[in-house]
């Protein structure tokens, strides 16, 4: 009963967030200085994913090389997030049930792995394109 309210509630606020969006489309959304700033970070990405293409040789290689390097930034405070939420589980709620500490292991070891994972597949994509490629 408690999920299915927090879900609903969940709705309003999505829906009541897309609405004020629209209710305000005859208003200039971005002022001058916002504009220029989502342009200087615009020219600033193409530039690096240049970069990736020249390293790598290749526009595909380049671009992947480019999205991997962002899942590896990304991935750690996601990570850490899940590992608090995991700890929480395992060491607060779990030391009055049993079947809450096996979770929050469950997410330990998960998020753990996902972290490693999205650390060291930049790396292999490098060795085995710049390796066996030459």
């Amino acid at each position: 009963m408690l999920k299915k309210v927090v879900i609903m509630i969940l709705i309003l606020i999505v829906l009541f967030g897309l609405f004020s969006v629209y209710a305000t489309t005859g208003e200039e959304i971005l002022s001058s200085d916002q504009a220029s700033e989502l342009i200087s970070i615009k020219e600033g990405t193409k530039a690096k994913l240049v970069e990736y293409e020249e390293k790598y040789g290749s526009a595909v290689y380049g671009l992947v090389a480019y999205i991997l390097n962002a899942l590896r930034i990304y991935s750690i405070p996601f990570c850490f997030v899940g590992i608090a939420i995991g700890s929480i589980f395992q060491y607060v709620i779990g030391i009055r049930k049993l079947d809450v500490r096996d979770k929050g292991l469950s997410l330990i070891i998960t998020f753990v792995t996902i972290l490693l994972i999205c650390q060291v597949l930049p790396l292999v994509f490098a060795i085995v394109v710049m390796g066996w490629r030459g």
